[in-house]
């Protein structure tokens, strides 16, 4: 046998991880500002490719480069997870802004100056930016749960804007920056500031995004437009990112700046780089939030699904309770661990000192 096909046996398919921490549900970890950003990085030391969404890696003014992660909106997650799309990632796309017009013109300008920093500091690719026709008139909402939802009054306008910057900007992915009520006062925001509420604005911000990515199957996230809240020097460290300045937006322009292209399927010619459902190794989620889309669907392939019983949420949809085959873990640093048993080959059970003797069928 000669060198070459010995090192071709050798080789073995990319290891591919999806991280899911669902938006607007109060996660102990992933419910703040980019709080699960050192779960992606760690995960991403451990995967050839990480599949994750803007949920994880989005945190205001910060954020952090993985070369091998893939930013995904949760519309796009789902549909990808059911098989019904495709990713191929990208060098670079042209990413185009939609303004809300009920943004006043000085909190506008602030973020026309941070996406003219991202190009000149960044390097990023930028069209010409659209404002809406009319203002979107975002409301917030909660359930029962304590999870939260919105929704946006006037949807036509942001459709008509979105199709203006594909068409006419050429843009490749979407960053919507709409107003969003600041209620500053509210008790629900003064318990996210103290690391111990939920969200306030997720569930509407995955309205918006999911939105336009059904409707024009392009990369899409969104930064919500605030006034700076008053200081707090109890603010919650997971918390604080969110709070740094006027805007959310640079972290969304670099999470699309990298962001992979979403592929119908079945696609005409699956292209070499190209990523499908049927390659993801191993899911990880909150154990109590396993009742999303994307979950359910890969509970149905032969992905390895762990469940992470630390991050906890305000839901109470178990793998138990839906019937789903997963791995209990305590935490993510667990979670990590059978990750790299799992992409050895290794029965995670041997890595404990006691082990079961076979048994006649």
């Amino acid at each position: 046998m000669s060198r070459t096909q010995q090192t071709s046996y050798s080789q073995h398919p990319p290891y591919t991880v999806m991280l899911i921490v669902p938006t607007g549900v109060g996660a102990a970890i992933g419910g703040y500002a980019g709080d699960a950003m050192p779960v992606a990085r760690s995960v991403a030391q451990v995967a050839d490719c990480l599949i994750t969404h803007p949920n994880v890696l989005n945190g205001a003014q910060l954020y952090w480069p993985i070369p091998n992660a893939l930013y995904v909106e949760g519309y796009g997650l789902d549909q990808f997870a059911a098989g019904q799309w495709g990713l191929r990632p990208v060098t670079q796309n042209r990413v185009g802004i939609v303004f809300d017009q009920g943004v006043e013109a000085d909190l506008r300008l602030r973020h026309l100056q941070v996406a003219d920093a991202t190009r000149a500091t960044l390097g990023l690719t930028l069209t010409d930016y659209v404002v809406t026709d009319a203002p979107l008139g975002v409301e917030l909402r909660t359930a029962a749960s304590g999870a939260t939802w919105g929704t946006i009054q006037n949807p036509g306008t942001l459709l008509r804007a979105v199709e203006k910057l594909i068409r006419v900007g050429g843009a490749e992915a979407i960053a919507i920056v709409a107003r969003f009520p600041d209620d500053m006062g509210s008790e629900a925001l003064q318990q996210y500031r103290q690391g111990q509420g939920v969200d306030p604005l997720a569930g509407a911000e995955a309205v918006i995004s999911h939105l336009i990515v059904k409707t024009f199957q392009v990369p899409c996230a969104h930064a919500p437009a605030l006034l700076p809240l008053p200081l707090d020097a109890s603010l919650s460290p997971r918390s604080a990112a969110e709070e740094l300045g006027y805007t959310f937006l640079p972290c969304v322009l670099v999470g699309l700046s990298r962001a992979p292209q979403l592929i119908p399927h079945p696609a005409a010619q699956q292209q070499p780089g190209e990523i499908w459902a049927n390659q993801v190794d191993t899911l990880i989620v909150p154990a109590t939030a396993c009742g999303g889309s994307a979950v359910l669907s890969l509970s149905q392939s032969n992905t390895q699904i762990i469940a992470v019983q630390e991050n906890q949420t305000r839901l109470q949809v178990t793998p138990e309770a839906l019937g789903i085959r997963a791995i209990a873990v305590n935490s993510y640093l667990e979670a990590l661990g059978i990750l790299v048993a799992h992409r050895a080959g290794v029965q995670p059970a041997a890595l404990r000192p006691g082990i079961s003797s076979l048994k006649e069928l």
